[in-house]
């Protein structure tokens, strides 16, 4: 059964005949008419479009024309993702008839490496929540449930089940908070939160545009690594990616971490941890030292926790900048519990905002003081496994150990790294100063080499 194989083993079995894009395409279709009717991963599919192109990608690739490792491979995509003459809903039943005036580069990017898009996954409204619920849309099912509806983490929701569900090789989600790696934290896979700039968001429904960053969600670091080099690099009408030191991360990924210095997190921030989460996690450091890693513990100039607040300033301002009048007007169904998430910026002061954004760049280089010498700094990814829909209080978050990295502008890989005893996975964070996302990936992909929790399933959709 391929479809819960690697984009890594699938380029492979294509490149040697094994396998024809149209038959991965027919598989990963047939998957999600057996399981979305639960999961509720998908907004819309593209069956008959991804077809047709799975179909051309066999004609290419037996003509000789194939374009590269990802050609004919497919991709679903975070309905936040413009596609021309597509409805782009960001989750919103007031946009449920919203067509895309444009692609997205992402999605042109995707594209153009050969890879066939399945359809588009469900997302917090706005994508303004970690919780991965969304009143009028639905909300998906996490799959290492079957009996009972656990949240699958947000706000790229549609897209970590996707994944976890083997309805999609891979899936691009976006990290204002935590919104990439929360979903593959509680869905048992990995996801990628890339430094600002890194990847375009041109085209891409935006909720902050000072913080926002899409990234890939994949069964594996070497698929998140593939991925993020089709994806990164700069974009001239996109002005923050221009300038920066863009490095493939393929070349260095195999290295291991020997020699490496890998900070770990304060007893502090340990507290808010369930036990098993802490146990999963002790073990991880573990695992690092026997690969030869130099662990220690570095004092943090904040609390993790704390900074949410900081965070919240500017989502709050920029959301209300997008979306404040829809939320404003009470006679549409908006989410209840996103709309006083973005009115957070409603009555906010001009100073404050540059008073916020200040701040930012204070802490940021706080933790680069802190954090001198380190390769990275490892924390668990989400302080407890999926909880019960039923059990979410709205006005808390599961962000506690994520928000910091997108305040301080920087990268990080969540992976899996165990189980709690009902079989839910729990999730390590490896977080690199901006632009290190080469560093992270390297990091993470020695964790995942020397272990075996990414190759499980979850029983219901085996």
């Amino acid at each position: 059964m391929f479809e819960f194989d690697s984009l890594a083993k699938l380029s492979a079995d294509v490149a040697g005949g094994r396998l024809r894009p149209s038959t991965i395409v027919e598989a990963y279709l047939d998957r999600i008419a057996r399981f979305d009717q639960k999961l509720h991963a998908f907004v819309a599919v593209y069956a008959d479009e991804a077809r047709a192109a799975a179909k051309a990608a066999d004609a290419a690739i037996d003509a000789g024309h194939k374009v590269g490792p990802l050609h004919g491979l497919p991709i679903a995509l975070k309905d936040l993702v413009d596609m021309e003459g597509r409805v782009t809903t960001g989750g919103s039943a007031v946009w449920r008839e919203r067509i895309s005036p444009s692609t997205a580069v992402l999605a042109e990017r995707l594209v153009a490496a050969g890879m066939i898009v399945l359809g588009k996954t469900h997302t917090v409204e706005f994508a303004m929540g970690g919780w991965g619920t969304n009143e009028h849309m639905g909300t998906s099912w996490n799959p290492w449930d079957a009996d009972v509806q656990r949240i699958p983490g947000g706000s790229s929701a549609g897209s970590g089940v996707s994944v976890a569900s083997a309805m999609a090789p891979c899936a691009i989600g976006t990290d204002t908070g935590g919104s990439v790696r929360l979903p593959a934290a509680f869905c048992g896979h990995v996801g990628l939160k890339v430094s600002i700039g890194r990847i375009p968001t041109l085209g891409v429904l935006p909720l902050s545009h000072t913080l926002d960053t899409p990234g890939p969600m994949t069964r594996t670091v070497e698929d998140a690594a593939m991925l993020y080099s089709v994806l990164q690099g700069p974009d001239p009408r996109e002005p923050r990616t221009l300038g920066l030191t863009y490095e493939d991360p393929m070349p260095t990924l195999k290295r291991g971490v020997a020699g490496l210095r890998l900070a770990s997190m304060p007893d502090a921030d340990r507290a808010i941890c369930d036990p098993e989460v802490l146990a999963a996690y002790d073990a991880s450091l573990e695992t690092y030292r026997g690969l030869g890693a130099i662990v220690e513990q570095r004092d943090l100039p904040y609390r993790l926790n704390d900074l949410g607040m900081a965070l919240g300033r500017i989502i709050g301002s920029d959301g209300y900048y997008h979306v404040g009048k829809l939320v404003d007007d009470m006679s549409l169904p908006i989410d209840p519990a996103v709309r006083p998430r973005i009115w957070i910026g409603k009555d906010m002061p001009a100073t404050e905002y540059i008073a916020a954004l200040a701040d930012q760049q204070r802490i940021k280089a706080e933790f680069a003081e802190a954090l001198a010498g380190c390769d990275a700094l490892l924390t668990p990814t989400i302080a407890k496994a999926a909880i019960p829909v039923d059990e979410v209080d709205q006005m808390d978050t599961p962000a506690v150990l994520t928000r910091f990295v997108n305040l301080i502008e920087g990268c990080a890989v969540a992976l899996p790294n165990g189980f709690t005893g009902e079989g839910l996975p729990t999730s390590l964070q490896v977080v690199c100063a901006g632009e290190q996302e080469a560093m992270a990936l390297r990091i993470a992909h020695a964790f995942e080499t020397a272990t075996d929790f990414g190759g499980r399933v979850p029983d219901a959709v085996a």
